[in-house]
């Protein structure tokens, strides 16, 4: 079993507190910018960003010959794929709700796990994951007519959820020899090839008016903290705990998606949001006082 140390709690927080933001951000900046630009932008800006602090902190650039596959697909499941995805499923979907089914992602994440790395399900890990998912189906059962009128929004948000999930795994499962900022910046600057092309193909971005100040200094949080400082802790947190752990410990994004989505954007306060926010925390909770003692495989 896995102890959760006061640093792997830290990052925890921290990518709840940044990312959770990061949804009331990425609809305030989807008003003037469209999705491909908005993450050619980040994608660029963030990898370059990266780049540089590992630099600084003389991380090698240059991974092994074997590892130049890897990182590509995990960077374009865990960044791309994710990042366009909840992009679109937010122009057709309530942010509040996006962050929901988006967060489904602990489930594909420990099945994958499961199956992929023969990480142990535990009892502290399976009720942890039962009260965090019960958290999130009481949010979406506010109204759920709505919640299913448009599929499309849904689905992309699912496939949001699937692809992130199958990032993770691939990247706790390799014995990376990059370290991790370097492993982030891959990560990032393998998402923006694509995401510029689409952008210059599609948005015409040299045509789009000029940002509002609003908008630019959003984008300026989304990049600073989502993009480059929680894809660096993510990786650090893969690295150091199982990736059903991990992916457990993400269930507090969405709860600060939605109650920040209250302040920011208007959404109302519901007692589903608050009894939601309940359930998460605790299931976080059972992840942090999971017993030391034992392994962490599944018996064979």
């Amino acid at each position: 079993m896995t102890r959760v140390t006061g640093r792997e709690l830290f990052l925890i927080a921290a990518i709840g507190l940044f990312w959770g933001l990061n949804w009331p951000a990425v609809k305030i900046i989807l008003g003037e910018i469209p999705p491909w630009t908005l993450r050619a932008i980040g994608f660029s800006l963030g990898a370059a960003i990266l780049a540089a602090i590992a630099v600084w902190r003389r991380e090698t650039l240059r991974p092994a010959p074997r590892e130049w596959c890897m990182i590509a697909v995990a960077g374009l499941l865990t960044v791309f794929g994710f990042n366009v995805l909840t992009a679109f499923g937010q122009l057709l979907t309530q942010t509040s709700k996006a962050a929901i089914i988006a967060f489904t992602m602990p489930v594909w994440a420990s099945l994958f796990a499961y199956v992929f790395l023969a990480e142990a399900f535990t009892r502290y890990r399976a009720l942890a994951l039962i009260m965090g998912m019960a958290g999130l189906v009481l949010l979406s059962s506010e109204d759920i007519p709505a919640f299913t009128a448009n599929p499309a929004g849904p689905l992309l948000m699912l496939g949001s959820a699937i692809s992130w999930a199958a990032g993770t795994v691939l990247l706790k499962g390799t014995d990376w020899t990059l370290g991790p900022i370097a492993r982030a910046a891959w990560m990032v600057g393998f998402s923006a090839v694509p995401a510029v092309a689409m952008a210059l193909a599609i948005d015409s971005p040299a045509q789009l008016p000029w940002p509002s100040t609003t908008v630019l200094a959003t984008l300026a949080y989304h990049v600073a903290f989502p993009m480059v400082a929680c894809y660096v802790a993510w990786v650090l947190l893969v690295a150091r705990l199982p990736a059903g752990v991990a992916a457990i410990g993400t269930l507090i994004i969405p709860v600060v998606g939605v109650l920040s989505a209250v302040v920011i954007l208007g959404d109302p306060l519901t007692w589903q949001r608050l009894a939601a926010l309940a359930l998460v925390l605790a299931s976080i909770l059972l992840c942090v006082k999971e017993p030391a003692a034992g392994g962490t495989r599944r018996p064979d």
